[in-house]
């Protein structure tokens, strides 16, 4: 299958990763799939009210798990659903200052996501990595100079910060996310100066993929 988008760093598949392999070559896993939430935003973007494909239930994420095998991963998801297998520790995402999606009728919303560690490679020795505490501290993707759910139209964006904090203290080599949503993963790896490899599902989020990295290139182009 030819990308839909291939640089010097990124290359993103348009299709199901389930079907698309070329992701499972990477080095470490690094994604925020559909786990079970059935998610729908109650803000409007444009005429349509956002749903994420496949968000049923955890058989995509369950299933992709299956395919990465017992490599170093990190894989996003919530309190109230179930940890994938071989979740060997959690980390918390504080989204500071911003109250999550929830039920609204309670006085307090979920500020917090959870990032479950799986896998084999997490070696200190060979990663050169401080031990440091499990909670990870940004703005939501509401907030900050980013806005990056304003800026992408997608509903549950993960902050490109966030991804780079993570990706700082994750085994080195090529980066896979096999669910690239919004790509803020893929912008982290390559602002890092790391490979990645995507597969998205909906072409609309393919297109907000290739603009953010063509735009970076850009950017680049004009500071230089």
């Amino acid at each position: 299958m030819d990308p839909y988008y291939s640089d010097d760093q990124v290359t993103l598949y348009l299709g199901d990763c389930l079907q698309v392999d070329a992701w499972t070559s990477a080095d470490v896993l690094v994604t925020d799939p559909p786990y079970g939430l059935a998610f729908q935003s109650n803000r409007r973007l444009g005429a349509k009210l956002t749903r994420i494909v496949g968000d049923e239930g955890t058989a995509a994420r369950d299933r992709m798990l299956e395919l990465w095998g017992s490599g170093p991963g990190l894989i996003f998801g919530r309190w109230s659903v179930a940890a994938p297998k071989g979740e060997r520790q959690r980390l918390i995402w504080w989204k500071q200052g911003t109250p999550g999606m929830g039920d609204l009728s309670i006085p307090w919303g979920p500020a917090h996501e959870d990032i479950h560690l799986l896998g084999n490679g997490w070696d200190r020795e060979k990663t050169g990595h401080v031990r440091v505490g499990s909670v990870i501290t940004t703005q939501g993707a509401r907030g900050g100079a980013a806005g990056e759910e304003n800026a992408t139209g997608h509903p549950t964006p993960k902050p490109v910060g966030l991804m780079e904090k993570l990706l700082d203290r994750c085994p080195p080599g090529v980066v896979a996310d096999p669910f690239a949503g919004s790509g803020s993963t893929l912008i982290a790896a390559r602002n890092q100066g790391r490979r990645a490899i995507g597969v998205e599902l909906e072409e609309r989020y393919c297109e907000i993929i290739a603009r953010r990295l063509d735009q970076m290139a850009l950017d680049f182009g004009s500071a230089s």
